[in-house]
């Protein structure tokens, strides 16, 4: 039983790692880029804010 949850727990933490792998990071140039595709009414204000300070004001 606890062999299966460590198997689990790492499986999981796997997930994790590949996912959060799969996003450029924060004003990086290919993160304006998908910014710039994304339409503005699907942006959040932490998006919004970070777009005008690492994309426009650079």
């Amino acid at each position: 039983m606890r062999i299966q949850k460590m198997i689990g727990l790492l499986l999981l933490l796997a997930f994790v790692a590949l996912l959060s792998a799969c996003s450029p990071e924060v004003g990086s140039d290919d993160w304006c880029k998908n910014m710039k595709e994304k339409p503005k009414k699907d942006w959040t204000a932490s998006e919004a804010a970070d777009y005008t300070k690492y994309c426009l004001f650079k």
